[in-house]
C-alpha cells in the first residue's frame, strides 16, 4: 500500500544496513497492518449500523432504500476523495462546499434553456473547480499562507460571488436539459450513475496514490515536509497539484449536484465542508498528514451518510446527527493520537539492532 511507503518517508524511518532487508520491510508492514485494522473497524461499524437499522425497520434495505443510500453518499464520497489528497499533505480545504455551490449554479446557468449535454456540464464544473483550487493552492504553497486562513477566506469569497451572481434567483429543473437530469436519475442495470462515477474517481485516485511516484510523494510531504524537501521532492508543486485536484473534484461534484437535484440555489452544499472534513478524519486520515487512504475516507463518508439516513428512518431528532458526528470526529482524532504513539514506539523497537 502507498500508505506504508509514504509513512516510512518520515524522519527517523531510515533503516541501518545492519538490520537487513527483513527489518527494512518491518516498519512498512506494521504501518500497513495498522491502517488495514482502522479501515476494517470503520467498515465493521458501518455494517453494524446498517444491520441494526434494518432490524428495527426492514424497509431500510429495500430497493428504494438502497438506491437512496447510494445516491445520498455519492457526492460526499467524491468530496472526501478530493479532500483526502489535500489532508495527506498536512493541509486542509474548507472551500469545497462553496466550490460545489458555485459550480452547480454556474453549470445550471450555462445549460438553462439550452441543449448542452452532460459532457459540457461536467467539463465546465471541473474547469471552474480547478481554477478555484489553483488560487487556494498558490496562496498556500507559494504564498506560504496558512491553509486554514486561505481556504476559509475562499469559502466566503465564493459564497459572496455566488450570491452576487444569483441575486436571489435559482435554477429550476424545468430549465435543465433532460440529458443532464438523466445523469442524476438514470443508471446501468439498476445501479445509479452517480455512485458508479464516484467509485471510478475513488479507484483511480487510490491507484495513483499507491502506484505513482507523485502519489507517494504526497505521503512523504505529510509525514515530514522538511525531510521531503531534503529528499528533493517539489513541495510547492505537489501541494498546488493537491489543491487543484481537490478543486477539480469539488467542481465536478457541483455539476453532478445539478444533475441530481435539478433545482439549484447559489448556496447549495452550504456547510458541507465540515461534513467532508469529518468524513475524512473519521475514515482514518490523520489531520496532521501522511497517514490514511482514500478508501478509509470513502468509508467515513458512507458511515456519516448512512447514519443520517438511519436516524431519519428511526425517527430520531436530526439534532443527534450533528452530535454523533461530533463525537465520532473527536473519537477519531483521539484514536489517531493513540495509534500514532503506539506505532512510533513499535517502529522504534524494531529498528534497534
Amino acid at each position: 500500500m502507498s500508505t506504508g511507503t509514504g509513512t516510512s518517508a518520515g524522519p527517523g524511518t531510515g533503516t541501518p544496513k545492519a538490520l537487513g532487508p527483513d527489518a527494512e520491510r518491518a516498519p512498512r508492514s506494521l504501518a500497513e497492518t495498522v491502517l488495514r485494522v482502522r479501515e476494517l473497524s470503520i467498515g465493521g461499524a458501518l455494517v453494524l449500523l446498517v444491520l441494526g437499522t434494518w432490524l428495527a425497520n426492514p424497509s431500510f434495505l429495500d430497493g428504494q432504500g438502497v438506491e437512496d443510500l447510494l445516491l445520498n453518499s455519492a457526492i460526499l464520497v467524491l468530496l472526501a476523495t478530493g479532500q483526502s489528497v489535500v489532508v495527506l499533505t498536512r493541509n486542509i480545504d474548507l472551500s469545497v462546499g462553496s466550490v460545489v455551490g458555485l459550480s452547480a449554479f454556474a453549470c445550471g446557468s450555462f445549460v438553462s434553456g439550452s441543449d448542452h449535454g452532460p459532457v459540457a456540464v461536467l467539463l465546465l464544473g471541473t474547469a471552474l473547480g480547478v481554477l478555484c483550487g489553483l488560487v487556494s493552492g498558490a496562496l498556500v504553497s507559494f504564498g506560504q499562507v496558512p491553509a486554514l486562513v486561505v481556504t476559509l477566506g475562499m469559502l466566503y469569497v465564493l459564497q459572496g460571488v455566488g450570491h452576487a451572481w444569483a441575486h436571489g434567483d435559482q435554477i429550476n429543473a424545468a430549465d435543465v436539459p433532460d440529458s443532464v437530469l438523466e445523469l442524476g436519475s438514470g443508471g446501468v442495470l439498476g445501479v445509479p450513475y452517480l455512485p458508479l462515477i464516484s467509485a471510478a474517481v475513488l479507484t483511480c485516485t487510490a491507484y495513483y496514490l499507491r502506484s505513482y511516484r507523485g502519489g507517494r510523494e504526497l505521503y512523504a510531504i505529510g509525514s515530514s515536509p522538511e525531510a521531503a524537501r531534503l529528499a528533493g521532492i517539489p513541495l510547492r508543486r505537489r501541494v498546488l497539484a493537491a489543491y487543484a485536484f481537490s478543486g477539480a473534484v469539488a467542481g465536478f461534484a457541483g455539476a453532478l449536484w445539478l444533475a441530481r437535484f435539478g433545482t439549484v440555489v447559489a448556496d447549495a452544499a452550504n456547510g458541507w465542508e465540515l461534513t467532508v472534513v469529518s468524513a475524512v478524519v473519521v475514515g482514518g486520515l490523520a489531520i496532521t498528514g501522511g497517514v490514511g487512504t482514500v478508501w478509509g475516507a470513502a468509508l467515513g463518508a458512507l458511515l456519516l451518510t448512512t447514519m443520517g439516513s438511519a436516524l431519519v428512518v428511526l425517527k430520531v431528532n436530526p439534532f443527534w446527527e450533528q452530535a454523533i458526528t461530533g463525537v465520532l470526529l473527536l473519537a477519531a482524532i483521539c484514536a489517531d493520537r493513540v495509534v500514532r504513539h503506539r506505532t512510533t514506539e513499535a517502529l522504534r523497537k524494531r529498528r534497534r539492532p
